[in-house]
C-alpha cells in the first residue's frame, strides 16, 4: 500500500511525514517523537539524501513509499508547502499528520527567532497559524506531538515571560490546538482559536524542579480502556543543574485537560504584564469557536496561558548518575496476569537502561551498550509488535529487542532478573517469554524468591581454559546477570587477591599478568538477595615454548593435554634401535620413560616424564620434542666429549708447558751467571784470565796429538 510522505528541506536540513492518521516523526532536522512509525524515521533519511543538494533552494517533494527499503518520486507540489521544518538542523521541532493534513511545529525565518504550530494541506483549502499580533512562544525548543481525540498537543521548553527574574528561566510546557480549528470569521482569521498553553512540572519535593524538557513518549491506553488513560512520560534535566542529573515525570491526559479547562492568565499589552483572569471563562481553551463573538476572540489572543500548572502523576523518578536524552514505554503483561510498564532509557552516550516500574518501586533490569562507540542518540522509535526498538543516530539505525531472556542462564539469574518478560521454564530449563498456559513456569516479580521458584534448578558451570604465555596480560571477563547483583573473585591460590597483581575493571573482568604464581583457577561469583551463584569459572594454565619445560605437580599429571610434534618414520625408528643396541640408553638416562598413545602408533612421542618413585624430585614434563633427538644427544655426549672441553685442556697443558719451560730457562741463566763469577776475579785482572783460557786452550789442543804419539 503506498504511503504519501509530504516534505519540504530547506538548508542544510529537511523533514518528511508519512500521511497516516497517528502520530507522526516531525521532519529532519531536529528531535522528534518517539510514537511515530518506524516508517516515518525511513521518510527522514530519505529526505535528506533527495534534499541535501539544493543548497539554499526550497525542496517541496512528495515521496511514494513501496516498501520498508524502496522509495519513489511522486512529484513536486506548489510553492505554497513551505515554513514546514527549520532552516538548521540543529534546531528542534515536531511534526504529524492527522487525516491526512499535516501539523508543525518550528521556526520559521532563517534565523530560527519566529516559532510557529501550523497546519497544512487542510482539508477545507485554507492553512492555519498562530496570530503574530502577540508573542504566544518564546524561544521555544519543541520535543514531541501527539494526538488524541479532537485535540493535538505539543511540547516543548521555553523562556518564561510571566517572571520577572534577572536569568532567564526554562519552563517546560505542553501547548493544545484542535485538529478542526478553522480561525474566526472576522477576529482571529485563519488563526487558532484553541490555542493554550500549561506548564508542566515535575518537581521533587522540597527541591529545585526539573524544568528543561528533553524528550517526551505517548503511551497510548490499554485496549478496551479510555483515552482519558492516555499517558505522556518526559525526561527532564534541570537549568541550575552542571552534573549528570536527569528525572523521568509521568503526566496523564486527565490532568491536562483539567488544566486546560481551569482558570487561565491575561497579558496586558501596555504593561507587558501577566494577571490572572478573574471569572469563569468556558470558551477559553475550546474547540469550536469559529462562531464566536469578537469580544471572546480577543479575550482569546490575550488569554492562553494558564494559572495551573501539570503535575506529574506519581514521584519522579530521578537518576543523580545519569543524564538520560530520550524515553519510551510499554506495557507488557507478566505470568500473573498483571499489567506492567517498562520503560526504556537512553543516555546521551547511547547506554539503554530498560527499567520495569514494579509494585516495590522502579527497577533497573538490563544496560545494553547500543553502539561499540559512544554515539549521540536522535531518536528511539518503539515497535510493540516486533518486539523491537530502534535506536537511530546520524550514522545509522539499530534494532535492540524489547527482551534478551537468553542472557539468563540458569533459573536463579530468571527470577532474581524480575524481567516481566522474561521467565524460567522448568521444563525446557531455558529462560524464555512468559507463558500462563505453561504450569511449570517460574516468576517472581516482587520478592525474587529463588528457593521457591529453583527448586533443585541448579546449572553447572564448565571451566573454561586459558592458556596464556608467562608476563603476558590475561583478562578473564565475568558479566553480571543483573544490575542489582554484586560480583565477587575468588581463587585456588589466594585467599583474597591482592591489588597489587589484580585489577577488577568496572564491567567486571578480572586482569593480571600470567606468573607463576598467577597460574590456577579463578571462579566469579554473583550475589543477589543473599543467593550466591557461580556464573564463570577459569583455569589459567602457562603455554610451553619448544624445548622447555616445566614442572607439573604429580596431582595434575592426568591433566597435562599430551602434545604431538614430529612424524617418525619406520627407517628413523630402525635407526634408533640401532643406536640403542650400541649404546644403551638405560645407561645414560636410566629413569626417563617415554609414553606413546597406544591408539596413535604412528604419531610422534608425546610427553616425557619422570618416574613415579617418591624418592625422585617432583614430575618434570618436557616439551614435546622426538626420541630420536633425544636418543643421538644423550650418544654424542657420551661418546666424545666437548670441544669446549678440549679447548680448555688444551690451553691449560700449554699453559702448565710454558710454566715449566719458563722455569727451566731461568735455572739455567742462574747457573750460568754463578759460573761466570767465579773466573774473573778483581787481583787478577781481566787480561790475565784471558791468558789462561788461551793457556788452557792450547793446552788440550796439544795434548791430543802428544798422546796419539
Amino acid at each position: 500500500m503506498l504511503c504519501c510522505l509530504t516534505l519540504c528541506v530547506l538548508l542544510w536540513g529537511g523533514g518528511a511525514v508519512c500521511g497516516e492518521p497517528q502520530p507522526a516523526a516531525p521532519p529532519r532536522g531536529g528531535e522528534e517523537n518517539s510514537s511515530g512509525s518506524a516508517t516515518q524515521r525511513l521518510c527522514d533519511s530519505a529526505t535528506q539524501r533527495l534534499c541535501d543538494s539544493t543548497t539554499l533552494r526550497l525542496c517541496d517533494s512528495v515521496i511514494g513509499l513501496q516498501d520498508a527499503e524502496s522509495f519513489s518520486l511522486v512529484g513536486l507540489v506548489d510553492a505554497k508547502a513551505k515554513l514546514r521544518c527549520p532552516f538548521s538542523p540543529l534546531q528542534r521541532n515536531s511534526a504529524l499528520t492527522v487525516d491526512g493534513e499535516l501539523f508543525t511545529a518550528s521556526t520559521t525565518d532563517f534565523r530560527g527567532e519566529r516559532a510557529q504550530i501550523s497546519r497544512h494541506f487542510s482539508r477545507g483549502g485554507q492553512d492555519v497559524s498562530q496570530d503574530t499580533s502577540i508573542a504566544l512562544l518564546q524561544e521555544p525548543a519543541f520535543v514531541g506531538s501527539a494526538a488524541v481525540d479532537r485535540k493535538l498537543f505539543f511540547f516543548f521548553t521555553e523562556v518564561g515571560k510571566e517572571f520577572s527574574f534577572v536569568d532567564e528561566l526554562r519552563i517546560a510546557r505542553v501547548a493544545q490546538v484542535c485538529k478542526d480549528d478553522v480561525g474566526g470569521q472576522r477576529t482571529l482569521q485563519n488563526k487558532w482559536t484553541s490555542f493554550a498553553k500549561a506548564p508542566l512540572l515535575c518537581q521533587v519535593p522540597k527541591q529545585l524542579p526539573f524544568n528543561v524538557l528533553q524528550h517526551v513518549f505517548t503511551l497510548p491506553p490499554p485496549e478496551g480502556a479510555s483515552s482519558s488513560e492516555t499517558l505522556f512520560y518526559g525526561v527532564f534535566t534541570s537549568q541550575w543543574s552542571s552534573g549528570a542529573e536527569s528525572a523521568v515525570c509521568v503526566f496523564t491526559l486527565q490532568d491536562v485537560q483539567a488544566v486546560f479547562n481551569g482558570s487561565y492568565r491575561t497579558f496586558d499589552t501596555q504593561t507587558h504584564l501577566w494577571s490572572s483572569l478573574l471569572g469563569k471563562h468556558s470558551h477559553l481553551g475550546q474547540c469550536g469557536l469559529d462562531s464566536a463573538t469578537d469580544s471572546e476572540l480577543s479575550q482569546v489572543k490575550k488569554s492562553f496561558l494558564t494559572s495551573g500548572s501539570v503535575k506529574s502523576a506519581g514521584a519522579p523518578l530521578v537518576s543523580s548518575d545519569q543524564r538520560y536524552s530520550r524515553v519510551a514505554a510499554m506495557r507488557t503483561k507478566a505470568l500473573n496476569g498483571k499489567q506492567y510498564t517498562i520503560l526504556f532509557l537512553l543516555t546521551e552516550s547511547g547506554f539503554l537502561h530498560k527499567v520495569a516500574l514494579l509494585a516495590g518501586g522502579p527497577r533497573v533490569i538490563e544496560e545494553i551498550q547500543v553502539f561499540t562507540q559512544p554515539q549521540i542518540v536522535k531518536s528511539i522509535v518503539l515497535s510493540s509488535s516486533k518486539g523491537v526498538l530502534y535506536v537511530g543516530t546520524s550514522e545509522g539505525v539499530t534494532g535492540v529487542p524489547v527482551s534478551r531472556c537468553s542472557v539468563h542462564s540458569s533459573c536463579s539469574q530468571c527470577v532474581l532478573a524480575r524481567d516481566p518478560q522474561c521467565g524460567w521454564s522448568r521444563t525446557g530449563s531455558v529462560c524464555t517469554a512468559p507463558d500462563a498456559n505453561d504450569p511449570h513456569m517460574a516468576q517472581d516479580l516482587e520478592d525474587g524468591n529463588v528457593k521457591e521458584q529453583c527448586q533443585e534448578e541448579t546449572k553447572a558451570i564448565r571451566d573454561t581454559e586459558v592458556f596464556a604465555p608467562v608476563h603476558e596480560a590475561v583478562i578473564l571477563p565475568c558479566v553480571k546477570p543483573s544490575q542489582a547483583s554484586s560480583l565477587t573473585w575468588t581463587s585456588s591460590r589466594f585467599t583474597n587477591l591482592p591489588q597489587i597483581h589484580f585489577l577488577r575493571s568496572a564491567d567486571g573482568a578480572l586482569s593480571f599478568f600470567a606468573t607463576a604464581d598467577t597460574f590456577g583457577k579463578y571462579r566469579c561469583e554473583a550475589r543477589e538477595a543473599g543467593v550466591s551463584e557461580v556464573v564463570a569459572s577459569f583455569i589459567v594454565r602457562p603455554v610451553s615454548s619448544p624445548r622447555a619445560f616445566s614442572p607439573v605437580q604429580k596431582n595434575e599429571e592426568d591433566q597435562v593435554t599430551k602434545n604431538e610434534e614430529d612424524q617418525v618414520t619406520k627407517n628413523e625408528e630402525d635407526q634408533v634401535t640401532k643406536n640403542e643396541e650400541d649404546e644403551p640408553f638405560e645407561d645414560t638416562v636410566s629413569e626417563v620413560a617415554f609414553t606413546v598413545n597406544p591408539e596413535e602408533p604412528d604419531t610422534p612421542w608425546k610427553d616425557e616424564h619422570v618416574s613415579d618413585s617418591e624418592d625422585e624430585p617432583p614430575e618434570v614434563f618436557f616439551s614435546p620434542a622426538s626420541r630420536e633427538d633425544f636418543l643421538s644427544r644423550s650418544d654424542d655426549e657420551e661418546a666424545a666429549p666437548g670441544p669446549a672441553l678440549l679447548v680448555v685442556s688444551l690451553l691449560l697443558a700449554l699453559c702448565v708447558g710454558l710454566m715449566i719451560l719458563g722455569g727451566l730457562l731461568l735455572l739455567w741463566r742462574r747457573g750460568a751467571r754463578i759460573k761466570s763469577s767465579r773466573l774473573l776475579s778483581p787481583e787478577e785482572g781481566g787480561a790475565s784470565n784471558a791468558a789462561m783460557e788461551r793457556a788452557a786452550s792450547l793446552g788440550q789442543t796439544g795434548g791430543e796429538p802428544s798422546g796419539g804419539q
